[in-house]
This record gives structure tokens, sequence and C-alpha cells, in this order.
């Protein structure tokens, strides 16, 4: 009787039921839509984290950047003095630890050791300044009166060829370059993970000694790099084995060297600028930055979370609308929709009042009428959520399709493009890496998770929950006598 009696109900007022699912469901739709561009958002600025530390890698340990350097211990560049005649190319390069302090080798291990520590890897950051160029010498010209200038004040008689110098000079060209020392022995973590191999293959692990080198695509590009060719880095030949592309946003380093090779290029032997570090559990990284920076001292430990409010530019913009503005709107619209929703059921109730009451009349208890109500708006409540994870999923689809692109700015240290860290490829934009702000292009998406349709669906019981419950209450005060008044 009673599904009998709801599926009559709905058939007849056709209308009211498709306003109030309506109303329902634009509510769903834009909680859906708002939802899943504030997953796209937070997804997106994950992979412009991710491209700032390496896959895996959920903190890195670095220590405080050294005072700045004093004009005794700037880069100094030395060149021979030639024979007369000799205009042959020289070339001199300075290999400095870039960014932060270095930290002991040791110190990777007491790393480890804390509780909550799946693995930890240490990196060595390198800025290479090379000069290269030639002097050329000068040639002296007569002024054709043999030296012989009489009159007062002149130095004739004194038999010295008059004249001047001139051509000559220096040509020099200054490259500035980065180098990152990565541990072969632990591919898993470090920034060469969020790059891909594109051509050639990455490093060994038991090429911890060999003078072999991946590049970065751009950088090889640049160059004209490829895998077999070879680059020279203050003197030592490396062998190309690898070209690598960036997953998102610059590359960490233009060349990367294995560890043991960056050290001994900087003369810092057993020495780190950068730990990676991966957590046993990533709900415990803030348990575990607190005991590294507890046991390890003067260390300073970074997580994705501190990188984040970092990232500004069009993305930060969006994020902060659609986690702010767009959830307070979901939330106006749903209240909205909830509240249209009861009062439509409510106002049917009125205009049903001779069918209540005769109802009523017949039997019917209260508690029946008012299931009934609550029926019929649990039916209307669920063709509106129906309606809205249709209408979210097509704007979700729409946000996807499209995919338009924001900006994403990446605040930098020090070492921008005036100092050491500057340059094609100079620094790295976060732990570890010391560079000017750097400007991603990143693609938003709006993802549907399943988490997202079954709140959905959630709202849409409530709503009917809710319209029912307006209606109920208002069909539970009818008495039999009202239907008669309204019998003509």
């Amino acid at each position: 009787m009673f599904f009998t009696y709801l599926r009559r109900e709905l058939r007849r007022r056709r209308k009211a039921a498709l306003v109030v699912a309506s109303g329902l469901a634009l509510g769903i739709a834009l909680v859906i839509v708002v939802t899943s561009v504030s997953s796209g958002m937070g997804k997106a600025q994950d992979k412009v984290l991710q491209s700032l530390y390496g896959l895996g890698t959920d903190m890195t340990v670095t220590k405080a950047a050294a005072p700045a350097a004093s004009s005794s211990e700037r880069p100094r560049f030395q060149f021979d003095a030639r024979e007369d005649g000799d205009d042959s190319e020289q070339s001199s390069d300075r290999v400095m630890v870039q960014g932060f302090q270095t930290l002991a080798a040791s110190t990777v291990a007491k790393v480890s050791a804390q509780k909550g520590v799946q693995g930890a890897v240490g990196g060595l950051s390198l800025q290479v300044l090379k000069v290269s160029g030639q002097f050329t010498r000068g040639q002296f010209q007569q002024d054709g009166t043999g030296g012989q200038q009489g009159g007062p004040g002149g130095n004739g008689g004194s038999g010295a060829p008059q004249g001047e110098v001139q051509g000559g000079g220096a040509n020099f060209d200054v490259n500035s370059y980065s180098v990152y020392g990565t541990d072969v022995t632990e591919p898993a973590l470090g920034p060469l993970t969020s790059s891909k191999i594109t051509s050639g293959r990455t490093f060994r692990t038991t090429e911890t000694a060999a003078r072999v080198a991946v590049a970065d695509s751009a950088y090889a590009k640049e160059k004209k790099l490829k895998v077999g060719s070879t680059v020279t880095v203050k003197g030592v030949k490396y062998t190309v084995i690898g070209v690598a592309t960036a997953d998102s946003g610059d590359a960490a380093a233009n060349l990367y060297l294995p560890l043991k090779q960056a050290q001994t290029l900087a003369d810092a032997a057993d020495k780190v600028t950068t730990i990676y570090v991966q957590a046993t559990d990533s709900k415990k990284i803030d348990t575990v930055k607190s005991a590294i920076q507890k046991n390890v001292s003067g260390t300073t430990v970074t997580t994705s979370a501190d990188l984040a409010d970092t990232v500004s530019g069009s993305l930060s913009t969006a994020s902060s609308l659609a986690t702010s503005v767009g959830r307070w709107l979901s939330i106006a619209v749903l209240v909205a929709a909830f509240l249209v929703a009861g009062l439509l059921t409510s106002a049917a109730v009125s205009r049903r009042v001779r069918e209540f009451g005769t109802l009523k009349a017949l039997g019917w208890k209260s508690g029946r009428v008012t299931r009934q109500v609550v029926g019929e708006a649990m039916v209307n409540g669920l063709l509106g959520g129906a309606l809205g994870i249709a209408l979210g999923l097509a704007g979700a689809y729409a946000v996807t399709a499209v995919s338009p692109t924001l900006q994403a700015q990446l605040g930098g240290g020090s070492g921008g493009d005036g100092g050491p860290g500057g340059g094609p490829g100079g620094g790295f934009a976060g732990p570890g890496r010391q560079a000017a702000a750097k400007t991603l292009d990143v693609a938003l998406t709006a993802p549907v998770s399943v988490t997202t349709v079954a709140v959905a669906v959630g709202l849409a019981v409530a709503g009917g929950l809710i319209a029912g419950a307006f209606g109920g209450w208002r069909a539970s005060r009818l008495r039999p006598a009202d239907a008669l008044r309204r019998v003509e």
C-alpha cells in the first residue's frame, strides 16, 4: 500500500517533485565540482612540490646557510703567463658548494636511525663557474716621425721610437651551471627521482666512483650533449650515460654525478648539503620531523607542508578561492536548497489537507501519514542526488577536458641570478635548492573520488530527510475536521 500510494502521488505531482529535485541537484552538483577542483588544486600543488623534492621524499634535512663570503673567500681565477705570440685559449673552473652549509656524511646515518624513518640519503649541491677565453697581444704602431721631434719641449735626439700600442686585450666567457652529487647506491631517493630517463640509462649502484654523468634534457639540448658525449668539470672528463627530463618544473641540476665524484671536485670529502628522508608512515611526518630536530642538532627539517606556503601565483589564488569562497558558496547553496525543498514539501502538504484529513478519517494514524510524506521527500531527494551527481560529474569532466593552465611561483632564497646560485639551472627552489623565484605552468584537473560521490549521496538523503521533516511535521498536525472544512 505504501509504495502504491507513493508511486501514484509522485506521478500525479511530477512538476513539484522535479522542482524539489532540481534545487537539491544544483547544490549537490556545486559541492562535487568544488570538491573535485579543490582535489585537483591539491594534486597540482603536490606535483609542483614533487619537482622540488623527488619521488618518495617526505622531508629534507639541511644546515642554515653560511654568512656571506668575505673578499678573501670569493672565487679567484688565475691564468698562466704565455710566451710572446701564444694566444691559445685558457680556462679555469671553480667548483663551489651551493646554498647551505655542508653536513658530515655521518649525519645521514644519524637521521636514518631516528624512529619513523624508512630511509635517508645524502646529496651534494654544487655550482660550477667556468671562465674561458684568451688574451691577445697588442701591436706597437710608430707615428711615422722616426722618433726625431725637434723644437722646444720636444724629444728630438733622444732616439726613442714614438707611437702607441693598438689592438690586443682579453676576451673571456663566463659559464655557470649546477652539478648535483647523488648517492647512486640509493636510487629510490633524491632529486634525480623527480626526473625520467628519456635517453640512455641512470646510474648503476656499483658506479660510486665512476666518471659518468646524467644530463638534464634542457641542458643537454643547450650544450648539444647526448649519450656518449664527454663533459669536463675542473679538468676531469665525464661520460654522459643518460639524459633525464624533469616530470614537472625545473630539474634539480644541469648535471648529476656520483656523490663521491662531486665530493672530490669540491674538496668536500664525506660532506653533504641535503639529506632526503622518507618516513615509514605519511601520517607520522610531523613526529619524525620533531625527532630529527631534537636528536640531530644544528639542522633544519623541511616538509612539503612547509614548502606549500611558498607556492604563490594563480595556483595559490585559485586554490584559496576553491577552498574558502567555493566551499562557503556550496554550503550556502545547499542550505538554501534544503530550506526550499522543505518549504515546498510543507506547502504541498498544505494543499493536500482534504486528502490527508480524509485518510485520517478512514483510520490512518498520524505516524503513517508522516511516513508517507517522508517517503515522497526521500524519493525526491534521491532523484535530486542522482541528477546532481550527473551534473557534478559533467562539470568536473569539463574542467579536466579544458585543463586550464595555472601558474605556480616558487619563492627562492639566496643565490639568485646575480650570485653563485644563479645562471642556467643554477640552484634549486626548495630545501637544499637556493634559487631565484621560478614560475611553473601546471594544468588543472578535477578528479572525482568515490568519497566525493558518497558525500553527494549522503547530501541527497539528508535533503530528503530535511524536506520530509518539514512536510511530516505539517501533516502530523492535520485533523479530520480540517478536511471537512474544505468540502464545498
